[in-house]
C-alpha cells in the first residue's frame, strides 16, 4: 500500500522550479548534469581546448568513484569511495582545496560492478544552502554547506539489477529531495521534505526489476511530474502526491538514461541488449564458451574473473549460477521492450503509448549516456562513438551516427554543452569538443586524459570541472 504523509507546506515552491528557476540555476551546476538534469550551461563560456597539458586552473587526487561534480557558488561537492568508507566531500572552486569530508562506514556495503561501479556513484544535489547525496548502501543523508548533518534518511541496502550497484542520483525540486530506489525487488519512487528529511510519499514500483537513471521535472499542461523509466515503461508521476498520471509502455528494457526537456516536449531514449541488438548471446554458445564440466549450467567459477562482473547481471533468478531459466527469463522480460528514442507531447493522462507519442527513432541509441536538447536540436552518442542528432519536432536526424574520429570506445559520460560547443568524454579518457549544429560532427579539439572517465562533466562560468579516475581537474580561458 502506498505510504503517503503529506507534507504540503513542503511542495508550495514547486512551481518555482520550472524554466525560470532553471534559469537561474544555469549559474551553477546543483546535481547530475545540471539544472533539471539537462546538461545544458545557459551563458556559460568554458573552454574549448582542455587537456592534461591546456587550460588546467588546478588539478586534485580524488578517490575513485563515477559520480559528477556538483557545484553551487564557491563549492563543489562530490562523493567517494575510499575503502571502507562512503564519503561526501567539498572542495573549493577557485583553488581545488579540501574544505571538508564526512565519512560513513555502513554495516554492509552494496554489491557493485568493480570496474564500472561504485557504492559511491550518485551524484549530490544541492539547493544552495543544503547538500544531499544518495549511497545505496547508507539512504540519504544532507548536510549544509560546512559539512553539518541536517538529516539521515536511513535505507536497506539497495539490491540494484545484476549487481552492478546503484546509479541514480537524487534530485531536488522547490523543496522536495526526489529518489529513484529501483532494484532487483522493492523498487519504489520516494519524495522527502528537504528541510528535514521527512518523507512527504513513496510509490511501489513492482514491475520496475531495476533501473539506473535518475528522474526528471516536468511541467506538464501545468502539473508538475517526476518522470522515470525502468522495465519497458516510462511513467509520469504527480510531485505533489506520487500518483502515476500516465504511462508509455515498449520503451528501453533497462535504462540507465535520464529524460530530457525539449520546449514543451519530453525526450526520452536508449538502448539496452534486449532485443536483436543484444550482446548476450544464445544460451547454447553461453554454455558452450564457458561451460567446463560438462553439466547444463555455468558456475561463476568457470568464468574468467575478468568476465565475472559483467556476466553477473545474467543471473536473473539470482541464484548463484547461470541456467536455461535465466534465459527464458529474460526473454520474458524483454518481450515488451523496444530501444528507442521517444517524443512525448503533453497533457495525456493513463496510457498515452498511442496518443501522446509524437515520433519515435531507433537508430545509433545510447546505452549509459543521456540525450542532449540544445539549440533547438537533439543529440546523442552511442558505444563506438557515434554521434547523432535529430529535430525534436519531427525526429528527423540532421546526422546519423557519425563517427567521432579518434575517440571510440564506450561513453558513460553523457554529452554536456555551452556556448556553441558540445563536450563529450569517452570511457577511455578521450575528451571531445564538437561545434554545435552541422549536418555532421565537426571537431574542435581532443584531447587523452590517459585514464578512464565515466563521470559527466560540470560546466559554470567560464569553468569546466572533469572527474577522471583519479583526479578533480579544473579548466577555464
Amino acid at each position: 500500500m502506498k505510504t503517503r504523509r503529506f507534507r504540503f507546506a513542503s511542495l508550495l515552491a514547486v512551481g518555482c522550479a520550472s524554466l525560470s528557476a532553471q534559469d537561474a540555476a544555469s549559474a551553477h551546476w546543483p546535481q547530475f548534469r545540471g539544472a533539471n538534469g539537462s546538461g545544458l550551461a545557459a551563458g556559460a563560456m568554458p573552454p574549448t581546448k582542455i587537456g592534461p597539458a591546456e587550460g588546467v586552473v588546478w588539478s586534485v587526487e580524488v578517490p575513485w568513484s563515477p559520480s559528477s561534480p556538483c557545484v553551487w557558488g564557491e563549492r563543489i561537492f562530490v562523493t567517494t569511495f575510499a575503502e571502507p568508507n562512503l564519503e561526501v566531500r567539498c572542495y573549493e572552486r577557485a583553488t581545488g582545496t579540501l574544505r571538508w569530508t564526512r565519512a560513513f562506514t555502513p554495516e554492509h556495503v552494496e554489491e557493485f560492478h568493480r570496474s564500472d561501479g561504485s557504492p559511491a556513484a550518485s551524484t549530490p544535489a544541492t539547493d544552495g544552502q543544503r547538500v544531499v547525496s544518495y549511497f545505496g548502501s547508507l539512504g540519504l543523508v544532507c548536510h549544509d554547506f560546512e559539512g553539518k548533518e541536517l538529516w539521515r534518511r536511513p535505507l536497506p541496502a539497495a539490491e540494484s539489477y545484476g549487481q552492478y550497484g546503484s546509479g541514480a542520483s537524487p534530485i531536488i525540486v522547490g523543496r522536495t529531495v526526489v529518489l529513484n530506489r529501483d532494484q532487483y525487488r522493492y523498487s519504489s519512487l520516494l519524495a522527502l521534505d528537504l528541510a528535514s528529511g521527512a518523507l512527504l510519499w513513496e510509490t511501489p514500483r513492482p514491475e520496475a526489476g531495476g533501473s539506473f537513471g535518475s528522474p526528471a521535472h516536468w511541467r506538464n499542461n501545468g502539473v508538475d511530474e517526476i518522470v522515470l523509466g525502468a522495465s519497458a515503461r516510462l511513467k509520469g508521476y504527480d510531485l505533489r502526491t506520487g500518483v502515476e498520471r500516465w504511462v508509455v509502455e515498449g520503451i528501453t528494457g533497462l535504462v540507465c538514461t535520464t529524460p530530457v526537456i525539449a520546449g514543451d516536449r519530453l525526450i526520452f531514449g536508449g538502448w539496452s541488449n534486449a532485443v536483436a541488438d543484444s550482446a548476450v548471446p544464445p544460451w547454447d554458445q553461453f554454455l558452450k564458451t564457458y561451460n567446463k564440466n560438462g553439466d547444463d549450467e555455468v558456475t561463476p567459477d568457470e568464468i574468467p574473473i575478468e568476465r565475472r562482473d559483467y556476466w553477473r547481471g545474467v543471473d536473473a533468478n539470482r541464484d548463484g549460477k547461470y541456467t536455461k531459466e535465466d534465459w527464458e527469463i529474460r526473454k520474458a522480460r524483454n518481450a515488451r521492450a523496444a530501444n528507442l528514442l521517444i517524443a512525448v507531447t503533453p497533457g495525456g493522462t493513463g496510457d498515452i503509448s498511442d496518443s501522446h507519442v509524437a515520433w519515435k527513432y531507433r537508430q545509433g541509441l545510447p546505452y549509459v549516456p543521456s540525450p542532449l536538447f540544445y539549440d533547438g536540436r537533439i543529440y546523442f552518442v552511442r558505444d563506438g562513438g557515434l554521434m547523432s542528432s535529430l529535430d525534436p519536432q519531427t525526429g528527423e536526424p540532421h546526422y546519423t551516427q557519425e563517427r567521432v574520429t579518434g575517440a571510440l570506445g564506450n561513453y558513460y559520460a553523457s554529452p554536456v554543452a555551452a556556448d556553441g560547443r558540445i563536450y563529450l568524454a569517452s570511457l577511455l579518457g578521450k575528451l571531445t569538443v564538437v561545434k554545435a549544429g552541422g549536418d555532421k560532427p565537426e571537431i574542435l579539439h581532443q584531447a587523452d586524459f590517459g585514464e578512464r572517465i565515466l563521470a559527466t562533466p560540470a560546466i559554470v562560468g567560464e569553468r569546466l570541472y572533469l572527474r577522471t579516475t583519479t583526479k578533480l581537474w579544473a579548466f577555464g580561458r
